[in-house]
């Protein structure tokens, strides 16, 4: 991918390569509110990328153990009177949003940058319940493991600085993309946020498949699971498209050309997907109302 700065407004979408010492030079106090599987994997992330964890706030009223651990190494847990954040990275439900406001908004000052990774809440809801800087993200899990990709977008008022901030605390758990349509978030959402739950989904039916042709249970498992997992690290790897990918695979009239026929054709994965990820935006969209 290409290298962009994070303060530029030209309406493309730009990443740039993960750079772990913008963590160690990030400013201020960072509050995190919601330390779940995705707010945790992010705070791991900032640690483990070199953010002094004394600087770290988290507020959470059901830390996991995991969590408590950190609270040892100088995050400062569910603290009594934590003040106002330089900047306040929003991880609860969404449908919990509008309950925490209060709490929330008591951890923002006039000038603060207000990150959310809740799917389906506009950047104007946030504006209303929280106050301050907002940007809007969608990661997605694999974050957990370092390899996410997170979709961004900011608000008129966040400045350079502070979209930089955003930037270094998302790029944590993978790469960063920057968008200037908000639009596009309920989109991002049904294709990356939701994304994992289809490639699973692949490897459990391929599997079923598996089985169906004669394969033991546990073996037609095994060779779903390390396909698909391989297949998407040769793809992180290549520098070539899906689509030659594909082709590489593919020999004419063999088995592969077989199975494609049924996949590609008139009722195969692309008019399902496109259904899918159609049904996926709108109800994105039901969220936001």
């Amino acid at each position: 991918m290409r290298n962009c700065a994070p303060g530029r407004d030209d309406g493309s979408i730009c990443g740039d390569t993960l750079n772990t010492n913008a963590l160690e030079n990030l400013n201020g106090t960072i509050a995190l509110a919601g330390a779940g599987k995705m707010g945790g994997a992010m705070l791991t992330g900032w640690l483990a990328g070199g953010l002094d964890a004394s600087r770290v706030i988290v507020v959470e009223p059901f830390p996991s153990d995991d969590i408590k651990a950190l609270a040892a190494k100088g995050v400062r847990l569910n603290p009594n009177d934590a003040g106002t954040a330089d900047t306040l990275v929003v991880a609860v439900k969404p449908q919990m949003f509008r309950e925490a406001g209060p709490a929330l908004k008591k951890l923002v000052g006039s000038d603060t940058l207000v990150v959310s990774i809740m799917a389906g809440t506009p950047i104007a809801a946030l504006e209303q319940v929280c106050g301050g800087m907002v940007v809007r993200a969608m990661p997605n899990t694999p974050a957990a493991i370092g390899r996410g990709i997170t979709v961004a977008v900011a608000a008129k008022n966040v400045s350079a600085a502070q979209r930089a901030t955003a930037d270094a605390l998302l790029r944590a758990t993978g790469s960063v993309e920057w968008v200037d349509d908000e639009g596009l978030m309920d989109a991002v959402t049904a294709v990356s946020g939701s994304g994992p739950a289809y490639v699973f989904l692949l490897a459990e039916e391929l599997a079923r498949a598996g089985v169906e042709a004669g394969l033991p249970a546990d073996l037609a498992t095994k060779l779903a699971r390390e396909t698909v997992a391989g297949s998407g690290e040769l793809l992180h790897r290549s520098e070539q498209d899906s689509a030659t990918l594909r082709q590489n695979v593919t020999s004419p009239g063999g088995t592969t050309a077989a199975a494609l026929e049924v996949l590609m054709g008139q009722d195969g994965m692309q008019p399902l997907m496109i259904r899918a990820i159609a049904a996926a935006t709108k109800r994105s969209k039901e969220l936001a109302k």
